[in-house]
């Protein structure tokens, strides 16, 4: 773990605050939902099997939690990912910001801040997750689905919660099995995370080099903070690189994730369609839309709409085995530009 930099109960503390509660948390009918939860994701991992041709292997553990455990859950994800470079990063920050004997340990409590603000709201709106196996003390190939919003959603819609609840666990046991299923698949995600993290340092002149990009966008006509968020605004050339391989990694796999639910709901779930459209739909959020932006959040939302046109454009183009030749090797991933072209995927890998 990491050297105390950073401390993250206050991340965890500032989290749940953010999250808040619902008020039918706790309630019989999270209770039912607990209950149903195992038996989805069992009735959907053959399925998802079948329809992707990666095996399944074991069963997963499946836990409902509240909005606040799924953000402590990520937060201690951080803390291990980070750990190494905790000190590195408040450093960073610290000389951006605070100057003085204590401005390391404001930096630690402001990177600890924006890092709970961020899971929390985040907290307000994912449904499910699927945890990767770590060498720590997370538990590991774990679903979780976020039992208030799952409620929340249910209500706000109408929608059949048979259904629902079983279509979600279709989109958690695709990513379960592109981990698992995929030999190579779970190493190399985290080697990207863990070298992202790593390449935070402090750079000289990075202020300076920011406002001449600010100056240069602005003068083009182009928004002044782009999808990455304020992260891609003060990364650096070597983080904007592995920023772009995780970008087409997670716009793969999500793209791959939602084809898939959607293809087995519509045969087996009367309102896929509609539940479908409003999920798309709330990832567009005018009222969020500057949050979304200044966070980064946009780009996570974007891969889902630019990976699930990738996956339609090859089936379409080459077929559904086709998309199975991305599962042979890191080289064989698109990269962020063929996401976007996936015929010069197809032409590359042909």
């Amino acid at each position: 773990m990491g050297s105390g930099s950073i401390p993250w109960h206050l991340s965890s503390r500032v989290a749940g605050r953010v999250a808040g509660t619902y008020p039918l948390e706790d309630s019989y009918h999270e209770r039912i939902l607990e209950f149903e939860a195992p038996e989805f994701v069992a009735r959907a991992e053959p399925l998802v099997s079948e329809a992707t041709g990666l095996a399944s292997t074991g069963a997963p553990e499946v836990r409902v939690v509240s909005r606040g455990e799924w953000a402590a859950r990520n937060i201690e994800f951080f803390e291990h990912l980070m750990g190494p470079v905790e000190d590195r990063l408040v450093e960073r920050f610290a000389r951006l910001g605070a100057v003085g004997q204590g401005a390391s340990y404001l930096a630690g409590r402001l990177v600890a801040t924006e890092t709970g603000a961020l899971l929390g709201v985040m907290a307000r709106r994912v449904l499910g997750q699927y945890e990767l196996a770590l060498p720590t003390k997370l538990n590991g190939d774990t679903i979780y689905l976020v039992g208030p919003n799952i409620l929340s959603l249910e209500r706000a819609h109408q929608f059949r919660p048979s259904e629902f609840r079983f279509w979600l666990a279709l989109h958690e046991c695709t990513h379960r099995l592109q981990f698992l299923g995929v030999p190579w698949m779970r190493d190399y995600f985290l080697d990207l995370v863990q070298r992202l993290v790593a390449s935070a340092k402090p750079e000289s002149g990075r202020l300076t080099r920011v406002a001449g990009e600010l100056r240069n966008a602005a003068s083009a006509g182009e928004p002044l903070i782009g999808e990455s968020g304020l992260f891609g605004l003060f990364a650096n050339d070597e983080q904007r690189v592995l920023v772009d391989k995780v970008q087409a990694l997670m716009s793969l796999l999500e793209g791959h994730g939602h084809v898939v639910m959607d293809r087995i709901g519509e045969d087996l779930l009367v309102s896929q369609g509609r539940m479908s459209s409003i999920l798309k739909g709330r990832r567009t959020d005018p009222r969020m839309a500057a949050f979304f932006r200044l966070t980064g959040m946009e780009m996570k939302f974007k891969q889902y709409e630019l990976g699930e046109r990738f996956i339609l454009e090859v089936e379409r183009e080459a077929g559904w085995d086709a998309i199975a030749v991305a599962w042979r090797g890191p080289d064989w991933l698109p990269t962020r530009r063929e996401i976007e072209q996936p015929s010069a995927w197809l032409q590359r890998v042909a």
